[in-house]
């Protein structure tokens, strides 16, 4: 089939999806009720349907009476003996496929159950969906006359008594469709490649003989494969290798630390940028419009939503509300009820509404991701807004970061500590260091009144991290590439210490 013929059915066929779309818009709430339902409905045979009596639930108030939220550990040991062998213990269909991920905040592998439904009606039709939203705003795109430079997990599938693990990235790889295979590259064999560099020196090998029209994968690690291609091609800008690139669809960490080294790399107006959210546990949001930063929460792809305001969470009063409730500008930890079997799931994400009709959403962080030793609730949103500000106003560009408490120790007062690895250093760190502090005071009022005369809050230490630190700590991790990042925000000193350490070390 001529490439201009295939675009055009491949845009006709993507678009038609629009009106399916158009329908959980219009009957957001009927349709995730009717979600609900149907899970309820199609595992009510299985070992948790028996349990709870799935076949007497007929309302969303009913399911919240009986179902208690979980988080991984408790569901662990049913996702364990389903790797081992059995079968219909909390879902009804066979499930062999396992999202190994090992999360940011726990070096324990976590399994996360990939049914075919969720494969088929989620992860797949999400991507459909992608496109679809796309070329929807873009009527003259020539997405289809080219390819998708994809990158993927740095992990294999390995096979355990008789179900497969693997990252996410490497389970869809392997399963997609034959016409997302043929519209992508490197081919399959290399981008399933385990180690990392080897697998750099392949894709670039590849792709730069192709005609490529967008890019997709995660922001820190895409950045690090075009630098490559830039400097093994000898060329100034990415136009000069793919002169038809014309989107990258990002996802997995926030894009503001990276936005304007990709701006340099990409120096095309018309070039766009298009956002996801998604997960081992599932695909939940799309962004929608062109040149926006909010992303619509697709509703019709078997997961039910709930959210618990992050004022009362893990507390006494915590309390999940189903989407209806939820209210504007209030920051959630997303659980989640999928057709994978997971039920009042909760995946560690937090988000808030930036509007319900329709519903749209902005990533804000994790739950155990933000600091919050003395009272002052900095979550990671914080964080990436804070440091745009001041990287503009100080001319620097940062490539990598993480931070941690300094805790109270005698009459000492408490504060934070920030190790920052910049592609272009401030001139100077104290002034850099003190236009944080003030962006994070006009940004987050908790913070603000802790630092008020040093009351509990001293101004934040920043460390200078030596060039490669980050990517040295990933490395001596095994993990280099794919769905891995780098802990930005944490209650603990762990992460910090550790890369302080090396950073100590490699200085002396």
């Amino acid at each position: 089939m001529p490439i201009p013929l295939f675009n055009s059915i491949a845009s006709w066929l993507l678009k038609k999806r629009y009106h399916q779309i158009e329908l959980f818009l219009k009957y957001p709430e009927e349709v995730q009720e009717e979600v609900l339902l149907q899970l309820l409905e199609f595992a009510e045979d299985t070992e948790m349907g028996k349990s709870y009596g799935f076949d007497s639930i007929g309302s969303y108030e009913t399911y919240r009476e009986r179902l208690p939220i979980v988080s991984y550990e408790e569901v662990a040991p049913m996702i364990e003996r389903t790797r081992l062998g059995e079968q219909n213990l909390f879902w009804p269909t066979s499930v062999k496929l396992f999202a190994k991920s090992s999360g940011t905040t726990n070096s324990k592998s976590k399994f996360i159950p990939v049914s075919t439904e969720a494969l088929e009606d989620c992860h797949f039709k999400s991507g459909k969906d992608l496109l679809c939203l796309y070329l929807n705003n873009n009527e003259n795109s020539q997405l289809f006359t080219g390819k998708s430079l994809r990158l993927g997990g740095s992990k294999e599938l390995y096979e355990d008594n008789g179900s497969f693990f693997g990252d996410l990235s490497a389970i869809l790889i392997d399963n997609m469709p034959l016409w997302a295979e043929f519209s992508s590259t490197p081919s399959n064999k290399v981008s399933l490649m385990s180690e990392w560099e080897t697998k750099l020196r392949a894709i670039i090998q590849e792709s730069v003989q192709e005609n490529v029209t967008s890019l997709a994968g995660v922001p820190s690690w895409m950045l690090v494969l075009l630098n490559n291609v830039l400097e093994e091609t000898g060329k100034e800008h990415l136009f000069q290798v793919w002169e038809n690139l014309e989107v990258y669809f990002h996802g997995g960490v926030s894009f503001s630390p990276y936005r304007e080294q990709y701006a340099k790399l990409l120096p095309r107006k018309r070039f766009r940028y298009y956002e996801i959210y998604n997960a081992s546990e599932g695909f939940f949001a799309i962004q929608d419009r062109n040149d926006e930063q909010d992303l619509l929460l697709m509703l019709d792809y078997g997961i039910f939503y709930e959210f618990i305001p992050m004022e009362g969470y893990g507390t006494p009063n915590e309390r999940a509300i189903p989407l209806w409730e939820v209210q504007v500008g209030t920051n959630y930890a997303i659980v989640i009820t999928t057709n994978a079997g997971l039920w009042r799931y909760k995946i560690g994400d937090t988000v808030r509404f930036t509007s319900k009709n329709p519903y749209r959403i902005r990533v804000t962080g994790r739950t155990k991701h933000h600091i919050n030793v003395f009272g002052e609730e900095l979550i990671i949103e914080n964080a990436e807004e804070a440091l745009k500000t001041v990287c503009q106003k100080a001319g620097a560009e940062i490539k990598d970061y993480t931070a941690g408490p300094i805790f109270m120790s005698g009459k000492e007062k408490g504060g934070h500590e920030w190790i920052i690895e910049f592609r272009k250093p401030p001139e100077d760190l104290s002034y850099f260091t003190e236009f944080l502090d003030n962006a994070l005071k006009a940004l987050n009022s908790d913070y603000e009144a802790k630092r008020y005369n040093n009351t509990t809050l001293t101004m934040p230490k920043v460390h200078l991290a030596r060039e490669n630190l980050f990517y040295d700590w990933l490395k001596a991790h095994d993990k280099l590439g794919g769905q891995h990042k780098i802990p930005r925000l944490s209650n603990k000193r762990d992460y910090l210490e550790e890369l302080l350490q090396m950073n100590r070390s490699t200085a002396s």
